[in-house]
């Protein structure tokens, strides 16, 4: 009897924690208007004596190789007392129209649109790992469960039967289930978004393919999404976007399988670039500068020096002038792009 009662004041407790987890900052934000695309804001903090930087990103609502990104020569489990932490939680919202649930993959993160709120709600996530890649493309929300069953695939039976562990066809709720308390199935129907019983993998690639979320993130996503919900899964190492009248440029390491076939490829970013100004033109961009940020990888917003033309009010022949000075900038990053590709300094590509 003592040991029920033990026991159940232990699960109340943890139960307490993971919910001020969950609490600690709030991963809502007011949608921006069309023409921005920043939310959020850097914050910085500094550590305690027992904390880990993965307790600082969980506190966060920040995954794993986030926070590594945006505090390099921290050491991850001992930053030490009194040491400053930068915590990312700046974002530009990724590229295509605002709706439904967008995940990019190359960001670990996922975006979840409410324009009848004017909000944009945003986690991070876990994805598959190399050989069991989770897919991109568009689907939607077919189905919603709370206590799912796993009915364990068979390849991933035989996988862990090649390593002496035997695994069951079903495997119910309950803490050994690796879907977690949640989880909502896409219209690829191997695929799910679920909550996890390893949280320490949100931020990373660990899963076969499906999109993990923290148990407190998936708690609180679930509700609010409804069957039929569109998702587009997209894989945008590089984003560029607005934020008052600044060009702001965040950069994240190329999957493992992007970056062994294409190096460090920097055409994406000068598409984001393009994009992101539409019809307004740069006079001079600083191409050192976009490269630098590029290269980094620290997954923040990084506003670009540049000075800006607008069209609006130009005769054509300005607008062709400047249309031509901008495309510059597109040659010479790639132009530099395959400097480096063949540079004999195997760092001068390297995240």
């Amino acid at each position: 009897m003592k040991w029920h009662k033990k026991t159940s004041i232990l699960v109340m407790a943890t139960a307490i924690l993971t919910l001020c987890a969950g609490l600690n900052y709030a991963a809502s934000f007011p949608l921006p208007p069309p023409n921005q695309d920043l939310i959020g804001r850097v914050q910085y903090v500094s550590a305690r004596y027992a904390d880990t930087l993965l307790d600082i990103a969980r506190k966060y609502d920040l995954g794993y190789e986030e926070i590594i990104a945006a505090n390099p020569g921290i050491d991850p489990w001992i930053p030490g007392e009194g040491t400053r932490v930068t915590v990312p939680t700046q974002f530009i919202l990724p590229p295509g129209q605002r709706r439904g649930i967008i995940i990019n993959l190359a960001e670990l993160r996922l975006y979840y649109y409410l324009p009848e709120k004017h909000q944009v709600i945003t986690h991070p996530l876990g994805i598959g790992r190399e050989g069991w890649a989770t897919p991109t493309g568009r689907m939607t929300i077919i189905e919603k469960k709370a206590n799912p069953y796993w009915r364990v695939p068979k390849s991933i039976r035989k996988e862990h039967a090649a390593k002496g562990e035997m695994l069951p066809a079903l495997i119910p709720p309950g803490p050994d289930n690796p879907l977690g308390h949640f989880a909502m199935r896409l219209s690829q129907p191997q695929y799910l978004l679920h909550g996890t019983n390893q949280p320490w993998g949100v931020g990373m690639r660990v899963s076969h393919g499906c999109i993990r979320l923290y148990p407190e993130d998936i708690e609180a996503l679930f509700p609010l999404v409804p069957t039929g919900t569109p998702v587009e899964i997209i894989n945008q190492p590089y984003k560029a976007g607005w934020g008052g009248n600044n060009l702001f440029i965040e950069a994240h390491s190329p999957l493992s399988e992007q970056f062994t076939a294409e190096g460090n490829n920097l055409t994406p970013l000068v598409k984001a670039i393009i994009a992101a100004y539409g019809d307004v033109r740069p006079k001079t961009t600083d191409l050192r500068e976009a490269q630098q940020i590029a290269t980094q990888h620290t997954g923040m917003p990084t506003p670009l020096t540049q000075t800006i033309a607008y069209n609006k009010g130009r005769s054509l022949k300005e607008v062709q002038k400047l249309s031509t000075q901008f495309m510059r900038m597109e040659t010479a990053l790639t132009i530099q792009q395959t400097i480096n590709l063949h540079s004999e300094d195997p760092q001068a590509t390297l995240p």
